[in-house]
């Protein structure tokens, strides 16, 4: 298998077909890795993120693993992808990590930060990572339902692979819903042990409409039971959704202190 590395990256997702790699482009953030990495190493190299992000979802800690043949430092891994990849990837971080190592099955919990400008119009230098719902929202309400659908439940109603036959359990440790001081950008953040394929986004679309008066705070618990995706919202833009962080098992003597700052 050879040498395991990690590294920790960021990408405005905008122009890509999301992270994974597809047959019909080789548009996406795992293809344009694998490129460079091959021509770095002088062989095929398979990298493994952390979760698939949509196409036009960002992320500023994506987390990806993938072997080498040789060792190489990890800051030789560092400067060579920066120095190949497009502008709007870059990698943060690169180190060696034991053989058995996975990105996506040990991650123990991921952190989506979701943007809403609720203005006339987005900040003109950050409209690429949000979304531009241009009208005012009920933060309250919007609280009160988000503080119901935390927990462990079947989120099978956000999710937006009708034929999921994988287990649609999940656990969402919290979600908040902020108001900027003194602008109309709305921030929503989201910590779970894991999230279904547009989940993130259908759950923004359901506290939306919360928020606009289409849905009541009571409505939560009804639509988690019903196992049923007509029953929620509807999926968010992309542009808003961006991964903020992956975290993993803390090594002895480590703490996790990150979540505290969102």
């Amino acid at each position: 298998m050879g040498y395991n590395y990690k590294i920790v990256l960021q990408y405005e997702g905008t122009r890509y077909n999301g992270w994974q790699k597809q047959g019909n482009t080789a548009n996406t953030i795992q293809g344009k890795l694998e490129q460079v990495l091959e021509r770095m190493a002088g062989h095929p190299v398979d990298v493994h993120g952390s979760g698939r992000t949509d196409a036009g979802v960002h992320a500023m800690g994506q987390v990806a693993n993938f072997h080498l043949q040789k060792e190489w430092e990890p800051g030789q891994i560092v400067s060579y992808l920066n120095r190949y990849l497009p502008e709007d990837i870059a990698i943060l971080q690169a180190e060696r990590v034991p053989e058995r190592f996975h990105s996506r099955l040990q991650a123990i919990e991921k952190v989506y930060r979701y943007q809403i400008e609720t203005g006339e119009k987005r900040n003109v230098f950050q409209r690429r990572m949000q979304y531009g719902l241009g009208e005012a929202l009920d933060i309250p309400m919007m609280q009160k339902a988000a503080g119901l659908l935390c927990g462990t439940h079947d989120y099978r109603s956000f999710c937006g692979n009708p034929r999921m036959k994988k287990s649609t359990i999940r656990t969402v440790r919290a979600i908040t819903v902020n108001q900027e001081p003194g602008t109309s950008l709305v921030i929503m953040t989201f910590w779970g042990d894991g999230f279904l394929q547009h989940m993130v986004r259908i759950l923004t679309g359901t506290l939306i409409e919360v928020g606009q008066g289409k849905r009541q705070p009571r409505q939560m618990p009804h639509i988690l039971e019903a196992r049923d995706r007509k029953m929620a919202g509807f999926t968010a833009p992309a542009e808003g959704l961006c991964l903020i962080k992956v975290e993993y098992p803390c090594s002895p003597g480590e703490e996790i202190g990150y979540f505290d700052r969102f």
